[in-house]
């Protein structure tokens, strides 16, 4: 075969290869609305798959520590005529958690800290919401951790919502965000070294049931 033909015939190939692809991600990309108003209602269910939990505090003054929990569930029930009135509840498995170190994470879950044998979750359950902008709000809600409930506030925005051919099924995506005084809670140890205020960030997409 002719070198120089048999170039041309499997540059033409990639390249149709490559239109096709694009062609298909295209097909599959979903169209995502970031306008709340345009979101369907009824309940939501967490995409595990698609969710993050991190948090970070201040180390002595040299580092912000950063850590995660891997299991944690929320649910979200929502009406679009009223989305003021959406309700959500979060439960975080507190013998979850991810510090990229076994032994100090063992430490941290012990009774010094977040003492996750005799109080193995943390569940959340939202008071109310305030719309703040055109995919804004502010969530407050009641945070039960460490045997104690306290009131936080969490800003929320609506990353947008949509039809994900993938997952067969309408998704809708948020982030927030949140900073929480660990000390309401009773995880006091080493306050005024470790840092008090604890910022946290949620990545989460839910599916709707």
């Amino acid at each position: 075969m002719n070198p120089e033909y048999f170039l041309k015939t499997a540059v033409s190939a990639l390249l149709l290869l490559c239109a096709s692809c694009a062609g298909l991600a295209q097909a599959l990309a979903p169209n995502v609305n970031p306008d709340p108003t345009a979101l369907k209602a009824g309940n939501y269910v967490l995409d595990h798959k698609h969710a993050a939990l991190v948090f970070k505090v201040d180390h002595l003054g040299f580092s912000n520590y950063v850590g995660r929990f891997n299991r944690f569930d929320v649910s979200l029930d929502f009406d679009e005529t009223d989305p003021a009135a959406a309700r959500v509840e979060a439960v975080i498995d507190m013998t979850s958690l991810d510090i990229a170190n076994d032994e100090f994470a063992n430490v941290l879950m012990g009774p010094s800290w977040f003492d996750a044998n005799q109080f193995p979750e943390a569940i959340l359950r939202s008071t109310g919401i305030e719309i703040t902008g055109d995919n804004t709000g502010v969530m407050t809600g009641d945070l039960t951790m460490h045997g104690v409930t306290h009131p936080v506030t969490i800003n929320v925005t609506f990353n947008g919502g949509g039809n994900d051919r993938l997952r067969g099924a309408y998704i809708i995506g948020m982030s927030a965000s949140a900073t929480i005084d660990r000390n309401d809670f009773g995880v006091d140890r080493y306050g005024g070294i470790v840092g008090d205020m604890v910022e946290i960030a949620i990545e989460a997409e839910f599916e709707r049931q």
